[in-house]
């Protein structure tokens, strides 16, 4: 069966294979990128591609990438969806901090929409578990409370959680309807089942970030030398990573993965592997391939 290339996120239907805009920011997602002619170079070139889901935030620079956004790509394409996180912010070193107050979550949002000169962010996801130790002191409750404050002010179109656990996800859907769940997951790290179990149950979008496994751990490279992943990317004249990103897309209807690059060649070869369809074969011996190195953010 061939892979389905568009699912819904949201009231929208988009392609399947998104584009995640961390990697523009400059090293450690902090301050500007060494060549932002390139940055705006792969921009653009997503869009020529299709790409009509694109996942950013307000802490990647902070705010430079939000801007690469803006000044690459308006007029937005009409069929375009931005997604963005509150929750955390960086400090003057660069570090992940906790942001979770209503007036911090309402400050992250004005700046996004300062940034990418919107009026309204389609898709806005609560960042868990940013920064500071132990449990956040404020309650999920007051938190997605802001958000949906924001959606009724027309700021927000859809709510979104991200770094979520089952518990999370459970809480949150008795408070407001949740449109998409953004957690690590790929085919070397899949701790993340029991939620991915729970968006199939209750048809919420699944948005893998680090569905290549994190460049911190080994990434792509990581993938290219697992020999089952690289067996099966002989067979199908295609790159490990071209792989990995099939087998999510053959996980869940509603996965929608965001490989996210600044280079324009591994930005064509991410966007091709939805054309890649794995058979029952592939799919047996993919299944023996686990733990490529855990997530870092």
């Amino acid at each position: 069966m061939a892979t389905i290339q568009t699912a819904s996120l949201g009231d929208k239907a988009v392609r399947r294979v998104g584009f995640g805009a961390m990697q523009l920011a400059g090293p450690g997602v902090f301050g500007p990128p060494k060549d932002p002619d390139a940055a705006r170079a792969v921009l653009r070139r997503a869009v020529e591609l299709g790409v009509d889901h694109i996942d950013t935030a307000q802490v990647y620079g902070p705010d430079v990438v939000n801007e690469l956004i803006a000044e690459t790509l308006r007029p937005y394409p009409d069929n375009l969806l931005i997604a963005t996180k509150v929750g955390g912010a960086r400090d003057e070193t660069g570090a992940w901090v906790r942001a979770s107050r209503p007036e911090q979550i309402r400050a992250t949002l004005e700046q996004d929409l300062r940034t990418l000169r919107l009026d309204r962010i389609d898709l806005v996801y609560l960042r868990l578990g940013v920064g500071g130790d132990g449990p956040d002191p404020v309650p999920l409750a007051d938190r997605l409370g802001t958000l949906t404050e924001l959606r009724d002010e027309g700021k927000v179109g859809l709510i979104g959680l991200s770094a979520a656990s089952v518990e999370d996800v459970d809480e949150a859907l008795d408070i407001t309807p949740i449109a998409a769940v953004q957690n690590a997951y790929g085919i070397g790290n899949r701790e993340d089942e029991p939620v991915l179990r729970l968006c199939r149950e209750h048809g919420i979008a699944y948005v893998p970030y680090y569905p290549l496994g994190s460049a911190f751990t080994g990434g792509p490279r990581a993938l290219a030398n697992e020999p089952v992943i690289a067996s099966v990317a002989i067979k199908h004249n295609a790159s490990a990573s071209q792989i990995a990103l099939a087998w999510l897309l053959a996980r869940y209807e509603r996965m929608l993965p965001i490989p996210g690059t600044s280079s324009l060649a591994r930005l064509e070869e991410d966007l091709a592997a939805g054309r890649i369809t794995l058979d029952g074969e592939d799919l047996a011996a993919l299944e023996n391939v686990r733990h490529l190195g855990a997530p870092a953010f």
